[in-house]
C-alpha cells in the first residue's frame, strides 16, 4: 500500500522545528478525548510526539493502531508542557491523517507500565512482538546492540578475526545434555547443537587464526533458572601464544571500556567500573563460601572450629571431631531481628543443606534483656547458643569476626561444602535485608586457580570443574593421576554482582595430556578415538598454545538494566521448561517427518 512517509522521527521535534509542516509515522501510544478535542502520544523507536486532532474530527482511533500523521509544528503553552518528554515543549496540529492499520483489543496496556508490572509473564512471551513496543522494552534491546556493537570494535581494532562456526555439530560432553538433531540421510545418527563452539575454536587456534572471536549462539539442554534459557549468545574468544595473564588483561580493558561506554550513552545509573578484583578459588571459597561472590559488599565468612573445638555446645564439638566445620557470619543490626525472621535465616540455610543455624546476640552492656549475660569483659550477649559458651569463646568470636554491639552472629556446622553453601546464601539474603546490594555499583571480579576436576559421588568417578580441554597447571600435572584432587587448572572465571559473566581457560595443546585428562575422567582409549579422534590428531601438527574465555551477552545486559531475569533481555525468549508460547514450540511434527528421519513417533499419552 501506499502511504506518507515521515519526515522526521517522533522523537526528534524541538522549538526549533515550531510551524514546519511534519509528517511522523507511529503507533497510537496513548488516547485521550477531552470533550471532542482528540489528543494521542504517538510512538515509534525514537520516543513519543503529542499530537492534536482538529476539533470534532471524525477519527476513532485505539490504542497501538498504526498511523500516518502529517501536520504543522506548533509550541504547547507553557502551563501544558511536558519535562519529562523529550518532545514536551511542543505538539503537532494534525491536517491529514492515515489509518495504516486498526489495532484489535490489546492483551495487555502497553502504554502503562505500573499495570504491565502485573501481566502475567507467559502472556507477554505469547504477545511478544506487543510487549517489545515497550519504550522500556526497545531501551533494552537498544543497549544490547550497543554493547555488541562495542565489543566487535574494541576486539576488531586488536586484530580480531569474527568467524563463524558450525551450529549442528558431533555430541560431546560439556555438562549439559545436548540438542539432538536426527540426520535424515543415515536414520540412527544425529547431529547436535553446540553448547559452546569450544572444540572448533581451538581447532582455529590450530588452524593459525590466533586471534578468533564470535558472537555465538549455544544451546543447553537443562533445567531453566532466572539466568539461563535453552539457547543463549556468548561472546567466543580464542587466543594463540598467550598465558593467562594476557587475557585476563584483555577482557579486563574490553568490560571496562565496553562497559563504560554504554553507561555514558544511555546515561545509566550505573558507577563507571575502574578495577577489577581478583581472588583465587580457596580465598573465594574460604571468605564468601562461594565462586561467584558478590563484591558489592564487604561481608565475610570466619572459621570458629579452632576456638570452639571443645565447647560445651555439643554440635560444635562433635562436629569438630568428625573433621568438619563450624563457621560464621555477622549480621549487622541482626540482634533486633524477630523469632520468626531468625527462624526464616534458618530455613535458608537448611535449603541448601545445614542441619541448622546457630546464633547468639551481642547487646548493649546496660540492657539487662531477659535471657542474657554480662560477660566478665564486659560484653553482654542473648539468645541462641550463648549460655553454651564461656566467656573467653564469646571474647575469642568477637575478635574473629569483628561483631559489635548489636549484630548477630550465625553459624553452620557441617561439611566445607554445605557450610560454604549455607552461609554463602545467608550472605547474600544479609546483603539485600541490611540493603548492601548496591544497584548502581558493578562489582566484577576473576576466580582464579579452579581445582581441574571434583569427585562425582554418585557416579563415583572424576568430572571436569569446567570441561575436559582445560589445562592443568604444569607444577602439578605430576599429580594427574597420583592425586587428581590436588590438581589446579590455568581456568578463571569473571564474576559481576554475584554472578558468572564469564568462564575461560588456558586450553590443552598437546595430544598426550588430553589424552591423560580424557582417561582420568572416564573416556578409555577407544572413545578417545570415535569422539575425540578429530581433536588429538589436530593436536599432533604443531598445535600452539592458546587460550580463551566466553562472557554471556545475556548476562553483560541484565547487569547494566537491572534485570534479575535473563528473559527480559532477550528478545523472543522460552519460559519454563524451555516453552515458546509465542510459537508453541516444541510441538509435534507429522508422520511423514517422522518417517523421513527413520524414526518411529512416541505413543501418545491419556488426557489426564
Amino acid at each position: 500500500m501506499s502511504f506518507t512517509q515521515r519526515t522526521i522521527d517522533c522523537g526528534a521535534p524541538r522549538l526549533e522545528h515550531v510551524n514546519q509542516q511534519i509528517t511522523v509515522n507511529g503507533w497510537a501510544h496513548k488516547v485521550r478525548d477531552l470533550g471532542g478535542v482528540i489528543f494521542i502520544d504517538v510512538r515509534d523507536r525514537t520516543g513519543l510526539l503529542q499530537v492534536v486532532f482538529p476539533e470534532n474530527a471524525d477519527v476513532e482511533i485505539k490504542s497501538e493502531t498504526c498511523l500516518s500523521l502529517t501536520g504543522t509544528l506548533r509550541a504547547r503553552d507553557e502551563k501544558n508542557r511536558n519535562p519529562n518528554m523529550s518532545t514536551g515543549d511542543v505538539e503537532l496540529a494534525v491536517e491529514s491523517w492515515e489509518i495504516l492499520n486498526p489495532a484489535s483489543v490489546l492483551p495487555f496496556p502497553v502504554s502503562d507500565e505500573n499495570e504491565m508490572a502485573k501481566v502475567n509473564e507467559e502472556l507477554r512471551v505469547k504477545h511478544r512482538y506487543v510487549d517489545l513496543r515497550r519504550p522500556k522494552m526497545y531501551r533494552k534491546l537498544a543497549i544490547r546492540a550497543a554493547l555488541t556493537s562495542k565489543i566487535r570494535a574494541y576486539l576488531d581494532a586488536r586484530d580480531f578475526l569474527e568467524i563463524e562456526t558450525p551450529i549442528i555439530t558431533r555430541s560431546t560432553p560439556e555438562g549439559a545434555r545436548d540438542y539432538l538433531v536426527p540426520y535424515r540421510l543415515s536414520p540412527g545418527k544425529f547431529y547436535a547443537l553446540p553448547q559452546s563452539p569450544q572444540q572448533y575454536k581451538q581447532l582455529l587456534m590450530v588452524a593459525g587464526i590466533e586471534r578468533y572471536y564470535q558472537i555465538a549462539k549455544c544451546f543447553r539442554d537443562e533445567a531453566q533458572r532466572s539466568d539461563r534459557q535453552p539457547e543463549f549468545t556468548q561472546l567466543d574468544l580464542e587466543m594463540s601464544f598467550v598465558t593467562q595473564e594476557d587475557i585476563l588483561e584483555l577482557i579486563s580493558g574490553m568490560t571496562m571500556s565496553v562497559v563504560n561506554d554504554v553507561i555514558d550513552q544511555f546515561s545509566l545509573d550505573k558507577e563507571k567500573v575502574t578495577s577489577i578484583a581478583r581472588l583465587t578459588y580457596d580465598e573465594s571459597m574460604r571468605i564468601y563460601g562461594s565462586d561467584k561472590p558478590d563484591l558489592r559488599f564487604d561481608r565475610q565468612l570466619f572459621d570458629a572450629g579452632e576456638i570452639v573445638k571443645d565447647s560445651e555446645f555439643g554440635v560444635f564439638k562433635n562436629t569438630i571431631a568428625a573433621g568438619n566445620f563450624v563457621r560464621g557470619i555477622v549480621y549487622p543490626g541482626g540482634a533486633e531481628l524477630t523469632r520468626k525472621q531468625i527462624t526464616e535465616l534458618e530455613d535458608i540455610a537448611k535449603e541448601y543443606g545445614a542441619k541448622g543455624l546457630a546464633n547468639f546476640a551481642i547487646i548493649d552492656p546496660s540492657d539487662e534483656a531477659e535471657g542474657s549475660r554480662l560477660t566478665s569483659s564486659g560484653v553482654r550477649v542473648k539468645g541462641g547458643i550463648q549460655k553454651f559458651l564461656s566467656d573467653e569463646e564469646v571474647d575469642q568470636l568477637l575478635a574473629l569476626s569483628g561483631a559489635g554491639v548489636g549484630d548477630l552472629l550465625l553459624f553452620v556446622a557441617d561439611t566445607w561444602t554445605v557450610s560454604c553453601e549455607a552461609l554463602s546464601r545467608l550472605r547474600n539474603e544479609i546483603g539485600t535485608r541490611c540493603g548492601l546490594r548496591d544497584k548502581s555499583k558493578l562489582a566484577f571480579a576473576f576466580v582464579l586457580d579452579f581445582p581441574l576436576v571434583d569427585w562425582n559421588e554418585e557416579e563415583q568417578r572424576w568430572d571436569p570443574t569446567h570441561h575436559p580441554f582445560t589445562s592443568p597447571k604444569v607444577e602439578d600435572l605430576e599429580f594427574l593421576e597420583s592425586d587428581p584432587g590436588r590438581v589446579r587448572a590455568d581456568c578463571y572465571d569473571m564474576v559481576c554482582n554475584g554472578v558468572e559473566m564469564a568462564s575461560g581457560s588456558i586450553r590443552i595443546h598437546q595430544a598426550d595430556v588430553q589424552s591423560r585428562i580424557f582417561s582420568l575422567i572416564g573416556v578409555d582409549e577407544e572413545q578417545q578415538k570415535t569422539r575425540f579422534g578429530h581433536i588429538l590428531e589436530a593436536f599432533s601438527y604443531g598445535a600452539p598454545p592458546h587460550g580463551g574465555i566466553a562472557p554471556g551477552i545475556d548476562r553483560m545486559v541484565m547487569f547494566l538494566t537491572d534485570d534479575e531475569n535473563i528473559r527480559e533481555v532477550i528478545a523472543f525468549p522460552k519460559i519454563g521448561n524451555g516453552y515458546d508460547p509465542m510459537m508453541d514450540a516444541p510441538a509435534e511434527v507429522d508422520e511423514a517427518q517422522w518417517k523421513d528421519m527413520g524414526l518411529q513417533p512416541m505413543p501418545k499419552q491419556p488426557q489426564a
